[in-house]
């Protein structure tokens, strides 16, 4: 019997595994197939289009490479292959148990990523840009975090290649997830409450507001300060740029060969969506073969009402940090200065949305829904109860986009085939499914006249 019928005797396995001789051999640029490419990043001081040598003092030139790159697949190195190997494939499931709760005439599939070692998606591309930086002879990273799943893995990733991790945490998240700063320091790396006074972006919020919770554009000034001002130090990224989302297409091309597996193929793709790696990491390979004359899909970025960048934010040039200090980017954007409230899905309290993911919505190649804190919880829960897996807060999202398609099927009587990305387990998140349980769990939006003048003082760009 093959490994992946083990599990059932239903016509069709509720589990798809590939074996470890279908690892991906290549990444997925989805750049090679764009209609239009998306408007170039732009250096902060002079407001032209950044070249490699403006990068080379955060990234390793292999990565930045990648950055730019217009080649369809980028061959991924062997050492990395070999790592990937602790996890990957990873599985992808019929969600039958869900299906039967729901009533619906959908058919749900999820592919699960919470079977890495950080418990995330994130060490697809951890891994990679801690080889990288290791064959350019870098001995130190820094980075930001929100939730911790990306200072987990990059921790993990820098335990295996030699490298010393820093980490700035949003500071909301370090309080509220003690359990990620941990495991981040149980693989050694260091773990530092966001804002900092480590740093002048850090001392500079504290001055203003020493309370302040924290966020990714803060966290991400610290992180780049201090790379920027030591020579031997380089900076990781999780999310955002074209490189990192590159990395993630791992999960959708063995997803795409899971599905024929399962003699079926996705109608509607969904994805919680932050800062976009995951979420591009799932549909991108798939949006490709619809690019290239392919079956065409419905893909929907799932993200939190609290911090609405795809459904609220303004497509503009931005910078991605509270203090300034990276290129501007063309993304959906809610304004640098944007503070989200402290809601528990902390990877996805980000006030931007990666350039690639925020152009393809601008091309109409993907939509975007926005829930609420509760709403997502209450489909976690269910998730757990149907299918066994607690997901992540993040992946909330995700279970409830998935769900409202599947109770929408039903309601207009179609049978749509919906495949949905679980980037994460829950595990390290128990405070806030308590909380849930205990109706302590707020719906928190943001303050609308704070977002209006965060919009305004967006930089002004003769280019738009």
């Amino acid at each position: 019997m093959a490994a992946h019928e083990i599990l059932t005797a239903a016509s069709q396995p509720r589990k798809i595994v590939l074996g470890e001789e279908r690892l991906p051999k290549s990444w997925y640029n989805i750049a090679a197939d764009l209609p239009a490419m998306p408007p170039p990043p732009l250096h902060p001081g002079t407001l032209q289009p950044v070249g490699p040598d403006d990068l080379a003092p955060l990234f390793p030139m292999e990565l930045i490479m990648q950055e730019v790159s217009g080649e369809r697949e980028i061959a991924i190195p062997e050492p990395v292959r070999d790592i990937y190997r602790m996890w990957r494939p990873t599985p992808l499931y019929r969600a039958r148990g869900l299906e039967k709760a729901l009533g619906t005439t959908a058919k749900i599939y999820y592919k699960y990523e919470g079977v890495s070692p950080a418990g995330s998606h994130k060490p697809n591309t951890a891994v990679p840009q801690a080889f990288y930086n290791k064959e350019a002879g870098v001995k130190k990273l820094v980075t930001e975090t929100g939730a911790g799943q990306w200072g987990s893995s990059l921790s993990f990733a820098g335990a295996l290649f030699g490298i010393d991790v820093k980490v700035y945490m949003v500071k909301v998240s370090y309080n509220q997830k003690p359990y990620r700063r941990a495991l981040m320091e149980a693989y050694g790396g260091k773990c530092v409450a966001s804002p900092s006074l480590e740093t002048n972006a850090g001392r500079h919020i504290l001055a203003a507001n020493p309370d302040s919770n924290g966020s990714l554009g803060i966290a991400i000034s610290e992180a780049v300060e201090v790379a920027a001002s030591n020579p031997d130090t380089k900076y990781a990224l999780g999310s955002v740029l074209n490189h990192v989302l590159l990395h993630q297409t791992v999960i959708g091309i063995e997803a795409i060969e899971q599905m024929q597996q399962a003699d079926a193929a996705p109608d509607i793709i969904v994805g919680c969506t932050g800062g976009g790696s995951n979420f591009a990491g799932l549909a991108f390979p798939f949006i490709g073969q619809q690019l290239r004359g392919g079956r065409k899909v419905r893909v929907i970025a799932a993200e939190p009402a609290a911090c609405p960048s795809l459904t609220r934010g303004r497509y503009a040039y931005d910078f991605g940090d509270t203090s300034h200090m990276t290129p501007l980017v063309k993304m959906h954007t809610l304004g640098s200065t944007f503070m989200p409230p402290g809601f528990h899905a902390g990877g996805l309290r980000y006030h931007g949305m990666a350039p690639l993911v925020s152009h393809l919505k601008e091309l109409g190649l993907i939509e975007a829904e926005a829930y609420t804190q509760n709403a997502c919880f209450e489909a976690g829960v269910l998730f757990a109860r149907t299918e066994g897996i607690l997901p992540a807060p993040e992946a909330n999202h995700a279970v409830r986009g998935a769900i409202n398609a599947a109770i929408k099927a039903k309601e207009d009587g179609t049978s749509p085939v919906i495949l949905f990305g679980l980037c994460g387990h829950g595990h390290f998140d128990m405070q806030a499914y308590m909380d849930y349980q205990a109706g302590k769990l707020e719906d928190r939006m943001y303050d609308q006249s704070a977002l209006d003048a965060s919009l305004e003082g967006l930089p002004k760009i003769a280019a738009e």
